[in-house]
């Protein structure tokens, strides 16, 4: 079972403060967070507020007029994208295992880059995955135990026979309370050698 950002694609956070700074969120550092996200970006990663009303609130905070798509585009700079060969090990290994998603992300980037960079090597994220779950679709996200209990009843998983990929230490460390194989992805190793 894989996290999305940091694991299979690429993300700089230093892009999307940088650019929401540039449409006029001065505060935009304080707001984004590293591994976890904060007052309205944590209730869209929840699904607690629609795209929309996200925005809405966002510019209660930006001094300038802006529209949908300029915040959309600057929250997406975050995410870099997903290097062909990541997509190439995940079908490889699909080939023996059952491999599933299970990420902290938003309506806003999926609906967005992250479904577009799945289909960049002919195929969509339904081609690389046994069943997805990103936490704005089931309002709860990592390292609660709730989000990988609710991954374990709607995947039929057992914790004991699953290994859990995540950049986030604390999100590794959460797993493997539960029973799970963990594994802490510090860089762009194949995934295949981490499991050696």
């Amino acid at each position: 079972m894989f996290d999305l950002g940091g694991v299979i694609m690429k993300i700089e956070r230093r892009r999307a403060v940088e650019a929401l700074q540039a449409i006029g969120l001065d505060n935009a550092n304080e707001m984004l967070g590293e591994y976890g996200q904060h007052g309205i970006f944590l209730e869209l990663e929840l699904g607690n507020v629609t795209p929309q009303q996200w925005r809405d609130e966002l510019r209660r905070h930006i001094k300038a007029d802006v529209s949908d798509e300029a915040i959309d585009r600057a929250f997406e700079q975050f995410l870099v994208g997903i290097p062909t060969g990541r997509l190439r090990e995940l079908e490889e290994l699909h080939r023996d295992h059952k491999i599933y998603l299970l990420s902290n992300t938003n309506k806003v980037m999926w609906d967005g880059m992250i479904l577009d960079e799945f289909r960049k090597d002919g195929h969509d994220i339904n081609y690389y995955f046994d069943g997805v779950i990103p936490s704005f679709e089931v309002h709860c996200y990592k390292p609660d135990a709730e989000i990988f209990n609710k991954a374990c009843e709607k995947f039929g998983i057992r914790p004991e026979e699953t290994i859990f990929f995540d950049d986030s230490l604390a999100n590794v460390q959460a797993a493997q309370a539960l029973g799970f194989g963990g594994v802490h992805v510090e860089d762009e190793r194949p995934f295949a050698e981490y499991l050696k």
